[in-house]
């Protein structure tokens, strides 16, 4: 993408924000960095006699994000009827309690990856986006993202980039490893590191679609998730579901509610492979 120079001073004049947000990219590539993207400890390591040790400060934000929980809620109704007369042999209220909570998390799901506030795909680090070298998941770009971080634990593509990986290393004989988990499935790996299924990745309109690869807890500086530490009438961490009362004709409400927003602890957590054509296997 290339924006002509006068074109571009013509729109930094106007737009507050955007010139703001170069200075401050233009201001942090200046200063020295280390892999991870943070400011660079300078270190003596092997020095002989007195000599001089440098010194610095330790990178941190004067104004730190704060996230916002975001919400996914709706109102279940059952009518009394219902609750009354087929409740046996199941529950039926706790039955469409169950599948609207599913739905909802379902959604939250998708939040987590596309919402453009807090979702992996829109605020991964720009330092942390790689593209494909052809178009189709190498071997290589594989490698590439997985290099670009320290102690990737997984990486997360749509089924379809999943098997167009294949196809390549099927072209170039490579053999293609499984890891067992923790309750006892196989996933397929690379490199050691298990590749999850995600259809919530999406495709694009020029069936391209992107690969994530993180590290993730708090103890190692990675991905948290985030959510409320307790809710009234929680039945699901960060979930819950509230008794609304009886309507004129008769129907059960409930107010089912849950509370989440993820975030990247340093910009190294988390990385995407774009533009992964899915669509085209070369012959």
């Amino acid at each position: 993408m290339v924006l002509n120079w006068d074109a571009l001073r013509e729109l930094l004049d106007t737009e507050d924000g955007l010139r703001a947000h170069l200075d401050d990219f233009a201001r942090r590539r200046s200063l020295p960095q280390n892999r991870r993207g943070e400011a660079e400890i300078a270190l003596s390591a092997g020095h002989l006699g007195e000599a001089r040790l440098p010194g610095s400060f330790v990178d941190y934000e004067l104004g730190p994000r704060e996230y916002e929980l975001s919400l996914t809620q709706t109102v279940l109704q059952v009518h009394t009827r219902v609750a009354d007369l087929y409740n046996d042999p199941m529950n039926q209220v706790e039955e469409q309690l169950r599948l609207t909570v599913e739905e909802i998390r379902e959604t939250q799901e998708h939040e987590l990856l596309h919402n453009p506030d807090f979702g992996l795909l829109h605020n991964t680090s720009y330092d942390q986006r790689i593209s494909t070298r052809t178009g189709p998941p190498t071997p290589d770009d594989m490698d590439d993202l997985l290099s670009m971080r320290r102690s990737t634990d997984a990486f997360f593509a749509h089924p379809k980039a999943i098997t167009a990986f294949l196809r390549e290393c099927n072209r170039r004989g490579l053999a293609v490893d499984a890891t067992t988990q923790d309750n006892g499935s196989k996933a397929l790996s690379w490199r050691g590191v298990p590749v999850y299924p995600l259809g919530k990745i999406g495709l694009s309109d020029h069936n391209t679609t992107s690969i994530i690869a993180m590290r993730r807890g708090e103890e190692r500086q990675g991905v948290v998730g985030l959510q409320p530490t307790e809710l009234p009438d929680q039945v699901q961490p960060g979930l819950n579901v509230r008794f609304m009362g009886i309507t004129d004709q008769a129907i059960l409400r409930y107010l089912v509610t849950a509370y989440y927003s993820v975030a990247p602890l340093v910009p190294d957590a988390v990385g995407l492979l774009e533009h992964v054509e899915i669509g085209r296997a070369d012959s």
